[in-house]
């Protein structure tokens, strides 16, 4: 519980103040407590992150400062915002606090924004919601677009008089994200709330929103409160921390005190499962020979794949020239940003996309100008992994029916069989067998990916392809995720083409590192060599933009990034 409060001597007064906060969700099981009195409070300029597992209650405290909980929710104490009682105001005066007072940042930008309006649009809205604070009128259209244009340009959107009339579809995932931020900042608040602001993005595009928050503490001395589990973040943002564990709060401490010398054994071990680059790395004893005389799975020579341009438009080259070779029992990782062509190459090895040029073989099969019918047969051999679990499972069916699909098409077991193999199947991903009788919906993020994983051995594939599967999950879950990943890998021995953003996953994982760049395949070789010694700018830039959980030196590595950019 925080030990400061909002009657402190000699500290300016907290422009959020929690005070024995407690939240209890009705469900048809029985209510859950889902936060448990907890009080903390928010200084002017200060960045206070909350972190925990998933189901800790930082999301749900989150919300409740915006009074943004369900109606089956049920909240006491006191949350005040600016002297306001968020829980007891009036809907109208809660109305006047959302956006002038107090905003947030949503996890996910291509569900915050509405795609059928404007950007330019989405802000004004906002600003035309309230009266103008210095005139105590509203503000016209003219008049609210000049400060959406402003907003944009704040948060570093190029062009922000053109790009004020784009539509959100026309953002790259980073831009969005910044259009998300410029949305809460048009009102000015006093307190931003940024739920996840970075989880799906990739380093460099987290490296500057990291950049452009903290500008927005330093320059204008906003005050954030930063939901976050990824802890590098955290010690790259974070004045103070408050450690959330089942709806309490654990620990709480300046950051620096808090990865230095951590208190509760939750902590510490929560530290511990953050993956270090060039700690625990898989290609640590690798030689260059090791490629020699194993079986290969896949091979690529000067792969080239295009999409085709619309309306006399030219085509788009997503893929320029890549080559690339997997063998057996090995994991090999495909790092770069979005639009990259990482995820493009991943399907056009298991047949999803198609290739325009040079030569792609996947299991002795040549994918350029494959014929369905002739690949088909070897599909049972390839399994894939997707990055989001939830979406990949048809949410009308059981896991045990999610799992058993690959089998019920490509091998045709009987029910008996497809039962016991499934059984099987979530005994080694560490799941309960009767986890086959619940829905998806049931299930955690990181219980869920476990499945999507048995779903993808269901047919003991030679080649696995894995699409982002960690990068949702929390520190603690991940963590587990990849040690069972591993030993599985081990176990079946199957290759496996492993593409992720997060480079420390990767080293943990990869005995081989790939680095894309616009298409091209800039960077490639044994793990730790790349990551440990990069030769090419673009990769020095992509592990100077890694976070890193450590204070001190993430303040290092931040300055070695703006170097490398030179800022």
């Amino acid at each position: 519980m925080s030990t400061s409060s909002p009657s402190t001597p000699g500290l300016p007064a907290p422009v959020l103040a929690i005070n024995n906060l407690s939240v209890t969700f009705a469900t048809d099981g029985g209510d859950v407590h889902a936060v448990r009195g907890v009080s903390l409070d928010v200084r002017p300029g200060e960045v206070l992150a909350i972190v925990g597992e998933s189901g800790s209650g930082k999301t749900v405290t989150a919300k409740t400062i915006l009074g943004l909980l369900p109606e089956t929710a049920t909240s006491s104490g006191t949350v005040l915002i600016n002297g306001a009682d968020v829980i007891s105001v009036s809907p109208g005066r809660l109305r006047q606090i959302r956006g002038r007072d107090v905003a947030m940042v949503f996890q996910e930008p291509s569900t915050a924004l509405n795609p059928v309006f404007t950007v330019g649009w989405q802000i004004a809205e906002g600003l035309r919601a309230h009266a103008d604070k210095e005139s105590g009128r509203k503000l016209s259209s003219r008049e609210a677009k000049e400060r959406a244009i402003e907003a944009l340009r704040k948060v570093g959107i190029p062009d922000p008089e053109k790009r004020v009339n784009y539509y959100p579809h026309q953002f790259s995932g980073g831009q969005k994200q910044r259009v998300v931020i410029a949305a809460a900042l048009a009102l000015n608040p006093g307190l931003i709330v940024a739920d996840e602001p970075t989880t799906a993005l990739d380093v460099t595009v987290q490296a500057e929103i990291l950049a452009l928050l903290r500008d927005l503490r330093d320059k204008y001395g906003t005050s954030i409160v930063l939901i976050t589990h990824n802890m590098g973040v955290v010690a790259d943002l974070a004045d103070r921390v408050v450690v959330m564990y089942r709806g309490d709060i654990v620990e709480e401490a300046s950051a620096r005190t808090l990865f230095a010398e951590p208190r509760q054994d939750y902590t510490k071990d929560l530290l511990a499962a953050v993956p270090h680059l060039g700690r625990d790395s898989a290609s640590a004893t690798l030689s260059t020979r090791a490629h020699q005389g194993a079986e290969v799975l896949v091979e690529a020579k000067d792969l080239v794949i295009e999409y085709p341009g619309r309306l006399g438009a030219p085509a788009f080259r997503a893929v320029d020239g890549v080559s690339l070779t997997l063998s057996k029992g090995e994991v090999f990782g495909l790092v770069g940003e979005s639009g990259s062509g990482k995820t493009t190459i991943g399907r056009a090895i298991a047949g999803l996309n198609r290739t325009t040029g040079g030569s792609l073989k996947v299991l002795g099969f040549e994918m350029l100008g494959m014929k369905e019918r002739a690949f088909k047969p070897l599909r049972k051999d390839i399994g894939f992994v997707f990055q989001d679990p939830a979406a990949s499972f048809n949410p009308q069916l059981t896991i045990g029916d999610c799992i058993a699909e690959p089998m019920l098409i490509h091998t045709k077991p009987s029910p008996a069989q497809a039962r016991q193999r499934v059984a099987g199947l979530l005994e080694s991903v560490q799941l309960p067998a009767s986890y086959a009788g619940r829905y998806p919906h049931e299930l955690s993020g990181g219980q869920r990916q476990r499945a999507s994983l048995a779903r993808a051995l269901s047919l003991n594939p030679r080649l696995l392809i894995a699409d982002e599967p960690t990068s949702a999950l929390d520190v603690s879950v991940q963590a587990k995720v990849l040690e069972l990943f591993r030993d599985i890998q081990e176990e079946f021995g199957f290759g496996c083409l492993f593409i992720s953003h997060d480079l420390a996953v990767v080293d943990i994982l990869s005995q081989w590192v790939g680095v894309l760049y616009k298409g091209k395949l800039v960077e490639q070789g044994i793990g730790s060599q790349v990551m440990g010694n990069p030769g090419h700018d673009y990769t020095k830039r992509l592990v100077a933009s890694l976070p890193v959980p450590d204070p001190d030196e993430q303040a290092r590595r931040r300055e070695e990034h703006r170097a490398l950019l030179g800022i």
